[in-house]
């Protein structure tokens, strides 16, 4: 059986830990977890504990850790650069699914037709949270704060081995299929609406190459799973 895995920000050199009380609660009260019942802790930058219950006080879990491994980084890195959305809930569907997938940066993007929206990097933090143990992974992608996409654009010139930019103007395109496995990439998808023409020169002045995600217009959201998966997996 697999073990549950928890996350917790920090983890010392200790061999014995004392879990918060949000992580507790959870393993005490929702997974009904006992004394010598095992589970894992990561701090999302690859290290990943094996422990054992010892106290299983529900506000302060005590545990044994039995076993430290570090998990090694992703040969790939897969940067993601998406507008923000005005429907929330719809952003954060797309963060957890990147995670899911094994994306490895987020960049919330400010455009001309952008709808603007409160940013609460607090809760964003915790979806990529969630979905990092919900898949089993032991790195957290790296979410950043929104930005203008001009300043990404201009800022990504030495990052990333391969820059792409997703948008449905009417022109000479690849597929993104074409770019799948690349070793470092970043791909900027637009709001509802797409990037401005300005938005689109701008990136393709900058070395980013114009792909196609098919033949159909997909949300936003979707755009942003359709190419973190076709560059990860």
């Amino acid at each position: 059986m697999e073990l549950p895995i928890f996350f917790l920000d920090t983890l010392s050199s200790e061999n014995f830990l004392t879990l918060n009380e949000d992580t507790s609660r959870h393993v005490v009260q929702v997974l009904r977890k006992k004394p010598l019942e095992k589970l894992q802790l990561t701090d999302g930058a690859g290290n990943l504990l094996t422990a054992e219950i010892l106290d299983d006080h529900k506000k302060k879990c005590t545990v044994k850790i039995i076993q430290r491994q570090a998990v090694p980084q992703k040969p790939q890195e897969v940067c993601v650069a998406i507008s923000l959305l005005k429907n929330a809930n719809r952003f954060e569907w797309f963060l957890e699914k990147a995670t899911e997938i094994g994306v490895t940066e987020v960049i919330p993007l400010l455009c001309e037709r952008t709808e603007k929206q409160h940013f609460r990097l607090e809760r964003m933090k915790q979806i990529l949270i969630s979905a990092m143990m919900q898949s089993k992974q032991a790195w957290l992608p790296f979410l950043h704060e929104p930005t203008d996409v001009t300043k990404v654009i201009s800022s990504s010139a030495t990052s990333f081995d391969t820059k792409l930019v997703a948008h449905c103007l009417e022109e000479n395109k690849s597929s993104i299929a074409e770019f799948r496995k690349v070793k470092s990439v970043q791909v900027l998808i637009g709001p509802e609406g797409d990037f401005t023409k300005e938005e689109i020169a701008a990136a393709l002045q900058n070395q980013y190459y114009a792909v196609t995600l098919g033949n159909t217009r997909l949300r936003t959201e979707t755009a942003g799973v359709v190419a973190a998966t076709v560059l990860c997996i």
